[in-house]
């Protein structure tokens, strides 16, 4: 008989969009890295020489309880400390809307890996657009779930504000995903004059090659 391998370990649509984008053997800081999810996966399945930073000590706590090598840290004054190429790729998925300086930190993220993998929520979505124009309160979305007075989310921004942001400093976007809700692919690219209007989320992989 046959001797059948383990089930892969199911971890969130849009942490597998990231999580396909990075190649085999590769090394990566993961930013923001929450329960350590994705960087475990990426650990078992790529091979990876994986770190990870999170602000939450519980969280830093559950990832270190799997054997993960992640350090407790704030992501806008600890990336400094981190020399210039130390890795191949930096992720920060759905993080870059709760920074205080978003630039600096693309910044910081591509002077330390030779690319930068970024996701974030689009407040330019039709559903939350319409939210604002007929509800007139902040939205409440499966991305943007927090209300308005508990939110961690203090630079909510459109695809579009991204792009523009990516060109003021000089940032190639190598390549652009546009995600539904729930983290699957839609048929254009986020840099599709439609992706602004019609994509819950996005993802971006940025290089300064």
């Amino acid at each position: 008989m046959t001797e059948q391998k383990p089930a892969a370990p199911r971890i969130r649509v849009d942490l597998q969009q990231v999580a396909d984008l990075v190649p085999p053997g590769a090394r990566v800081l993961d930013v923001g890295c929450g329960d350590g999810t994705l960087l475990a996966y990426l650990t078992a399945h790529k091979k990876v020489d994986g770190r990870g930073m999170e602000l939450s000590m519980a969280r830093v706590r559950a990832a270190v309880s799997q054997g993960l090598p992640v350090i407790q840290g704030n992501l806008e004054n600890d990336l400094k400390d981190y020399p210039a190429g130390a890795f191949d790729y930096a992720i920060l998925s759905q993080t870059l809307q709760a920074t205080h300086n978003p630039a600096a930190v693309v910044e910081d993220l591509l002077r330390i890996a030779r690319r930068a993998i970024v996701s974030f929520p689009n407040f330019a979505h039709w559903r939350v657009r319409l939210s604002v124009m007929f509800g007139g309160r902040m939205p409440v979305t499966p991305t943007l779930a927090d209300s308005w007075f508990d939110t961690p989310n203090i630079h909510l921004c459109t695809i579009l504000d991204f792009i523009d942001l990516c060109r003021i400093m000089g940032v190639r976007i190598e390549a652009s995903f546009a995600l539904d809700g729930a983290g699957r692919k839609r048929e254009f690219a986020a840099t599709a004059a439609i992706a602004n209007l019609l994509s819950e989320q996005a993802l971006f992989v940025l290089t300064r090659d």
